[in-house]
């Protein structure tokens, strides 16, 4: 299972179309899961993050109708409780981690899916916590 963050959505909405051969590795590397009918979930706090901030109304209705053919994963009590542990433990390891990164990271973990992220916040709650990063390939 890959798990979706909310960097890599944002790079895909970013643009309706991109330039052949210019659109970003990890936007090809979702497409190509895509295609492959491999299992990508979107955490809801992530759905909730996406839509968060968005100027136009139809961009928000394009938005939700695109995230429509992944499923959604909520939160249960106990990957909040992982959350809770992947903060105490990244702040005793001196990490500095959002609590919405921890929850995503719990969920990745307890799902036993992988992270695709840009996001380099997640390297360093990786090493608290051992959440897996899919790794994103580079020209």
């Amino acid at each position: 299972m890959i798990v979706v963050d909310t960097s890599v959505w944002s790079l895909a909405f970013r643009r309706r179309s991109w330039p052949k051969g210019d659109m970003p590795n990890v936007v090809n590397l979702l497409q190509k899961f895509t295609r492959e009918k491999q299992r990508v979930v979107v955490p809801g706090v992530v759905l909730q993050e996406i839509l968060s901030g968005v100027k136009d109304p139809a961009q928000g209705e394009r938005i939700k109708e695109l995230m429509e053919g992944y499923p959604l994963i909520l939160a249960t009590k106990e990957q909040h409780v992982e959350a809770a542990n992947i903060s105490n433990g990244c702040r005793k390891a001196g990490v500095s981690a959002a609590t919405v990164d921890c929850l995503i990271a719990a969920q990745c973990i307890l799902l036993n899916g992988a992270l695709l992220t840009l996001d380099d916040d997640f390297k360093r709650i990786s090493e608290c916590c051992g959440v897996r990063i899919y790794p994103i390939p580079f020209d």
